[in-house]
């Protein structure tokens, strides 16, 4: 029985935090709630942070989750560049700030996120390597891509994954030259495969982009601090005036580790693993967002989700658990990207390997299309290029788990809710 007289911690000042914050309230707990993030800012929304924000068409403002009066006027006690140091679950308590304040709680959700993978090779101390996963990295990177194409800069991005390519991107349209060295073939690869990669790398090639496969970076050369090129594995050496590192992201589970909770295998992600409930392995411990590895029974799969529709949902499921509300967390992934004149979203998980073939509805050429991932007649992924309000037969064609007439799926004038069962 929840009542006035319980605390809840939220560990992590993300969106999947502040809207687990706001759901307590809203599904009416009256206890006491408290919200610690290790950053300054309030808990903001990261999408624009590679996209609108970046290209200076979105205001800062823009990108937080709640207004900073939110807080006080919902009684959510937020604690702001503090950092949670440890979890005692036998006193159910944890240790956050300089002092080493310990508060007490009934239930604790761990919301602490994903952090940007490091490149591992001399250089990356020099001024001009930047990585993109907080509010203040966006600032820096703003100022550092509008410099960039005033002076004709050059560009080196480390990965061609969503944060790559949209940076990219967002380069070209400030006037920078933009170089992408990438260790797969094809942009994208883990996640649409060799098929629809081409699609992205035609795209920015278009708007003056230039691709390295098959290679990484094994160098950032630079003199007085600063960076003058980027060497690869293969001997090339690209001219640079700045680097980003866009290598994917690693969960943060330190405080869950050193907590003795359950992981999940690095196989699957890592992350926390937690189950339907989005509960630990301590019954009293949820977690959410991206740091969250769960049993996805669609998919027969562990996942672990980094998008931001996983954090806007993830944080309120887990948020109704914590109330002892019947959950269970199955929401198909679903994720979109912005870059140049091609709008996308994604819904499913198909990584290469899975699938027996893609299915494409609608003019590749053309960038407005519909493809599918296919395995024995079964739909297990589907992204919509240019063509809208079609990601809720996509996710029922999806969640039906069944064969489908692949000549129909391909065909534009079959509706896709007729297919549908």
């Amino acid at each position: 029985m929840v009542d006035a007289d319980q605390t809840f911690v939220i560990v992590g000042g993300g969106l999947a935090g502040a809207k687990a914050a706001e759901t307590l309230r809203t599904e009416g707990f009256t206890g006491r709630v408290i919200l610690i993030c290790d950053e300054r800012d309030h808990p903001y929304e990261r999408p624009p942070l590679s996209k609108g924000y970046l290209l200076g068409k979105e205001e800062r403002d823009s990108v937080f989750v709640h207004e900073p009066a939110w807080y006080a006027r919902n009684d959510i006690e937020l604690h702001l560049g503090e950092t949670v140091d440890a979890i005692d679950r036998t006193a159910k308590t944890v240790r956050f700030g300089e002092d080493g304040t310990a508060v007490r709680y009934d239930k604790l959700l761990l919301a602490t996120g994903a952090e940007p993978r490091r490149l591992d090779i001399p250089g990356t101390d020099l001024a001009g390597v930047h990585h993109l996963r907080r509010l203040a990295h966006a600032e820096r990177l703003k100022g550092v891509l509008a410099a960039l194409g005033r002076d004709n800069g050059h560009l080196v991005i480390a990965g061609a994954g969503w944060i790559g390519l949209e940076v990219a991107a967002a380069a070209r349209e400030y006037g920078a030259e933009v170089t992408v060295v990438a260790s797969s073939s094809t942009p994208l690869y883990s996640v649409l495969g060799p098929e629809l990669g081409n699609v992205f790398a035609e795209l920015h090639r278009e708007h003056g982009v230039r691709f390295h496969f098959g290679a990484r970076l094994t160098e950032i050369i630079g003199q007085d601090g600063m960076v003058l090129a980027a060497r690869t594995d293969d001997g090339e050496e690209h001219p640079a005036h700045d680097v980003l590192a866009a290598v994917g992201a690693a969960p943060r589970v330190a405080l869950a580790e050193a907590a003795g909770l359950e992981l999940a295998d690095r196989a699957h992600g890592g992350g926390i693993a937690v189950d339907g409930q989005l509960r630990t392995s301590d019954p009293d411990i949820y977690a959410a967002g991206d740091v969250a590895s769960f049993h996805h029974a669609l998919f027969g799969n562990r996942l672990r989700v980094e998008h931001w529709a996983n954090a806007l949902n993830g944080g309120p499921a887990a948020a109704r658990a914590m109330l002892g509300r019947e959950v269970t967390y199955d929401r198909v992934p679903y994720f979109f990207s912005d870059q140049y004149d091609l709008g996308m979203e994604y819904s499913g998980w198909a990584p290469p390997g899975s699938y027996d073939e893609v299915v494409i509805r609608g003019d590749a050429g053309k960038r407005e299309f519909i493809a599918f991932w296919v395995k024995q007649g079964r739909v297990l992924a589907g992204m919509n290029v240019n063509v809208w309000d079609v990601t809720e037969p996509i996710q029922a064609l999806i969640r039906s788990g069944a064969q489908v007439d692949t000549e129909a799926l391909a065909d534009p004038h079959v509706p896709l809710v007729s297919l549908v069962p």
